[in-house]
This record gives C-alpha cells, sequence and structure tokens, in this order.
C-alpha cells in the first residue's frame, strides 16, 4: 500500500462528503424557512451511513444540526 496515495484519496473523498453535505444541509435549512416549516431555532438529529463494500465497513454517525 502506497501511504501518501491513500491519505490524499481519502482525504479527497472526506473533502467531497463534507462540501456536498454542507450545501446540502445550507440549501434544506434555507428552503425550510422561506417556506416557513421551521422557524429557524430548531435542532435535528441527523445521520450518516459511511458504506465501503470492498472493506465490509458500514456505520452510522448521529449527531444534532442545531441551527440557534
Amino acid at each position: 500500500m502506497n501511504e501518501e496515495t491513500f491519505n490524499l484519496s481519502m482525504r479527497s473523498f472526506l473533502k467531497k462528503v463534507g462540501i456536498n453535505s454542507q450545501r446540502a444541509i445550507e440549501g434544506a435549512v434555507n428552503e425550510a424557512i422561506k417556506n416557513g416549516s421551521i422557524k429557524g431555532n430548531e435542532s435535528f438529529p441527523a445521520k450518516v451511513t459511511l458504506e465501503i463494500s470492498g472493506l465490509k465497513l458500514n456505520i452510522d454517525i448521529d449527531d444534532t444540526i442545531k441551527l440557534a
């Protein structure tokens, strides 16, 4: 295994996950505030599932996203 290749690839993947997730969440929050379905002071349970089938890895990451 090439440690540098692995590290760069993993960082690239995690960056894509982070950027795309943040944009999607921000868009959903802004739309919900705009259409009045939320006020903007709520908290939401959030869950991400990471799956890498070739490694038989499947984990859930749970947390809360707070708007205020």
